[in-house]
């Protein structure tokens, strides 16, 4: 039985240890679609809202979130957008948690 991506939790990265190669990165990103890859360094997404209070009321959970697994976007939005981006600061560059984070974001919205 294979575990899916929203039933894992992140977990902390030793300094350049767990970075995905490219290969492993197209290996994850088909389970998060909407997502882009961004030079295999990155995944970012763009969420469309009605208005102000729908995206900053995302912003929020997305925040939530974050905390609760430790690790951490970088998030840009303003009216009726937000717009996310994961990467693994220690491994500068994706790792696992990007994509745990990535599915778990999907099902916010």
């Amino acid at each position: 039985m294979k575990i899916s991506l929203t039933e894992k939790h992140c977990r902390a990265c030793e300094l350049g240890e767990g970075k995905l190669s490219p290969d492993d990165i197209k290996a994850f990103i088909i389970h998060v679609p909407k997502w882009g890859v961004v030079n295999n360094h990155e995944i970012s997404r763009q969420f469309i809202f009605k208005n102000f209070t729908g995206a900053l009321a995302f912003v929020n959970k997305v925040g939530a979130l974050a905390e609760s697994e430790g690790h951490h976007p970088d998030i840009k939005f303003g009216w009726g957008y937000a717009e996310i981006t994961l990467f693994t600061h220690s491994v500068d560059g994706l790792s696992e948690n990007d994509f745990i984070l990535a599915a778990k974001i999907d099902r916010l919205n």
